[in-house]
């Protein structure tokens, strides 16, 4: 089988192996282990590989496409003109595939949801790793690829493989997950003793839409009313100054500190030292630090955003955020007055998350295929 992947993720080339987002990498090298042959069109740029690069296990052709970027003016000028070229290669590359693997939303996803059509006997799938609610406020572009895919008509063969559980979907919408861990890498039900200092942690990119300054002045406020608390950052972003210059100035280095990207291993025995995981995030498809916090025991604080109620069993295995500072730090300051309910939410969160292993997701992948 010819296996094509149609990504935005952005690729390095090191020693001729293909390195990309981490994450993405780990998930489609579960992918590529059951065909014969992968194609992946993607954009290429020339930096340092990072601890959050991974390389594909599986020897790929790449089909180098420009980067298509909606940004600012001059990107999107540039863009005009790249866009048929990426286009034709897309179409190009669908010709020798057998099977089409379109990885969603994003501006190259688009293209290749537009491409797509025009071979209805191909097989295909599609994973949109953003919110699939139906009523969630999204881009123009991210809603056109939703009403792509889900369109029977234009969009014939395919299974589309998105988060959570929602209702009048067309036959083609499959419910999907993302795992880390093995079956064999189940822990027992961790007990945890609430008790201060509470160790929290912040996974994810130092960006806007992930709100880590909200984190850090959640943190800010517990501890000025008394709640000693200690929160450990894992990412890089751009609001990294932004952070820094905040710890300075309030004097927070004994309560807060920035570990930048970190390998796996790392952030996993962090997952197992710690109390709560915060992610105050604007938008997600399914948070996976989420599932990693409740498969160790950790009790996420979480925004309810696209299928992260229904991860978070609606509050019984969490708390659920609502971005006013005052209402969720008293909200956090009532939890930790009651340790067996949050000794039943660690439970909870551990049963329900030990179900979703990369073992079941392999089984899925294969049926899949």
């Amino acid at each position: 089988m010819n296996f094509l992947i149609i990504t935005h993720v952005k690729h390095k080339l090191k020693d001729d192996h293909y390195y990309g987002y981490g994450p993405y990498v780990k998930e489609m090298n579960i992918w590529n282990a059951h065909v014969d042959h992968v194609e992946v069109v993607g954009h290429k740029i020339d930096e340092e590989i990072t601890r959050i690069d991974l390389p594909y296990t599986s020897k790929v052709r790449f089909t180098e496409i420009p980067q298509i970027s909606l940004t600012s003016l001059k990107a999107i000028f540039t863009s005009f003109f790249y866009t048929p070229i990426v286009f034709f290669k897309i179409i190009g590359a669908i010709r020798r595939a057998d099977h089409i693997h379109l990885r969603c939303p994003g501006n190259i996803g688009l293209l290749g949801c537009i491409a797509q059509i025009f071979f209805p006997k191909k097989k295909k799938t599609a994973k949109y790793a953003g919110n699939w609610d139906p009523k969630a406020k999204q881009p123009r572009s991210y809603r056109l690829q939703k009403w792509i895919l889900q369109n029977t008509f234009l969009t014939k063969n395919i299974s589309v493989l998105a988060y959570g559980d929602w209702p009048d979907q067309s036959k083609n919408i499959v419910s999907f997950f993302t795992a880390t861990y093995r079956k064999e890498q189940i822990p027992e039900i961790k007990k945890s003793t609430y008790s201060m200092p509470f160790h929290i942690m912040f996974v994810g990119s130092l960006v806007p839409g992930k709100r880590p300054m909200y984190a850090l002045e959640f943190v800010k406020t517990c501890f000025d009313q008394g709640i000693d608390v200690k929160i450990d950052f894992y990412g890089e972003g751009n609001q990294r100054p932004l952070l820094e210059k905040y710890i300075q100035d309030h004097q927070l280095q004994e309560v807060a500190v920035l570990h930048g990207n970190q390998t796996t291993e790392t952030v996993q025995e962090a997952y197992k030292k710690s109390h709560f995981l915060l992610l105050p995030s604007k938008s997600e498809g399914w948070p996976k630090v989420v599932a990693e916090a409740m498969f160790w025991g950790v009790i996420p604080i979480v925004t309810p955003i696209s299928c992260v109620s229904w991860m978070l069993g609606e509050g019984s295995r969490g708390i659920l955020m609502n971005l006013n500072l005052e209402s969720d730090v008293t909200a956090f300051a009532k939890a930790i007055k009651t340790p067996e309910i949050l000794q039943k939410m660690t439970v909870e969160g551990q049963e329900w998350s030990h179900q979703y292993t990369l073992d079941t997701f392999e089984s899925s992948i294969k049926e899949l295929l």
